[in-house]
């Protein structure tokens, strides 16, 4: 008996509950004896031979009394409260069923070759670069039509970005709800972006959301769940002010500039967020700290470096100096001889140079290794 005991407790847990979930679900079919008229069942100790709800019920009855982690909240509503109802019928068993009901319910758990995600959610988050935008969307359509399925499992599994939307366009109660529903680091995330009036307004509604019906949540949730749905699928990943800015990152400076002016003429609000996008040679001794210099140099040839150096005149010329000021003296010594050896060098070549440096920064800052100064600060 405790080598039964033993192995349901150290069994994974999801495969616990699948287990429960397995023997719960066919059992709809068969319902137990209404609760009026389970008093005589009640009385009585369970037959040797058990139903698969009853089944059940044992392993979940023993597993919280040894104090074993259940994620019961993954099964359906009707589920949860088909085992609750199985619960609350039965009474006692001998040892020799209790047993005999853990060497099975152990045996189904040995037998499993693999486990699946639960929820649509999970499973897109799997088939993730696997089906296309158009079919995730669409799955996630006929799950919000689902009047079984969890609309918060959805919301929770969306980018924060969405939901910072969202919750700053929403009222504070419907965003009170959201929050208290969320993951806590994902709400606290929210939290911080929120301007620090309306956080405070939300954070003072979330103590106001103690008497709110489970219906009323769930009807909530099925709202914004729909709203997002509704949503058409994204064809790109970054917004249009980060696709022009990484394009005319590498373009040539006239070009770059040629561009921007035009785009002042057309939108000046867009052109603005783009030239913040936009990170330059000549940006770097604004949006660079000065102890990262030697991180970003490290992995550029020094032959490029050196061109891309010498090339840098009028505007780029601060950032030379930059990059020179903040290495160790004898390097910035080394490469200053190079540099003058050099002579002219051609603006084709200074300009490759240069991106090569760039694209070294935006490497590093993809990598975690440094991080770029907002223009704001």
């Amino acid at each position: 008996m405790f080598l039964a005991v033993k192995g349901a407790k150290t069994a994974p847990e999801q495969a616990r509950t699948m287990s429960v979930s397995n023997a719960v679900g066919p059992m709809r079919q068969s319902p137990p004896p209404a609760m009026a008229n389970s008093t005589r069942a009640v009385a009585t100790a369970l037959p040797p031979d058990l139903t698969g709800r009853q089944k059940a019920a044992v392993i979940v009855r023993l597993l919280v009394a040894e104090g074993a982690p259940l994620a019961l909240t993954s099964m359906t509503d009707v589920m949860q409260a088909d085992l609750t109802e199985q619960i609350s019928l039965m009474r006692r068993i001998d040892r020799a069923t209790l047993r005999r009901v853990c060497e099975e319910f152990l045996g189904e758990l040995e037998g499993a070759g693999l486990s699946f995600p639960g929820g649509i959610e999970r499973a897109l988050q799997i088939m993730d670069g696997h089906i296309s935008p158009n079919a995730a969307s669409r799955l996630r359509r006929m799950v919000g039509q689902n009047p079984d399925a969890d609309p918060w499992e959805r919301i929770a599994g969306l980018d924060s970005d969405m939901l910072a939307k969202v919750l700053d366009e929403e009222s504070v109660e419907v965003g009170a709800v959201m929050l208290s529903k969320l993951p806590v680091s994902k709400a606290a995330e929210l939290l911080g972006r929120l301007p620090g009036e309306r956080a405070r307004r939300i954070a003072y509604a979330v103590s106001l959301t103690g008497a709110v019906l489970p219906d009323t949540v769930r009807r909530i949730g099925q709202s914004l769940a729909g709203q997002l749905d509704a949503q058409p699928p994204r064809a790109f990943d970054a917004d249009p002010v980060e696709r022009i800015g990484a394009i005319l990152n590498f373009s040539a400076a006239g070009i770059r500039e040629d561009v921007l002016q035009g785009l002042e003429e057309t939108d000046a609000l867009f052109a603005e967020e783009v030239r913040k996008a936009i990170f330059t040679f000549s940006n770097i001794p604004t949006r660079i700290d000065a102890r990262d210099v030697p991180k970003i140099i490290r992995g550029v040839p020094q032959g490029v470096l050196v061109t891309a150096l010498a090339g840098a005149t009028g505007s780029n010329a601060p950032s030379a100096e930059f990059i020179l000021a903040n290495m160790s003296q004898r390097m910035a010594a080394t490469l200053r001889e190079e540099i003058a050896g050099l002579g002219k060098v051609r603006d084709k070549a200074g300009e490759e140079a240069m991106a090569a440096i760039i694209l070294a920064i935006r490497e590093r800052e993809a990598a975690g290794e440094i991080f770029l100064i907002a223009m704001d600060e």
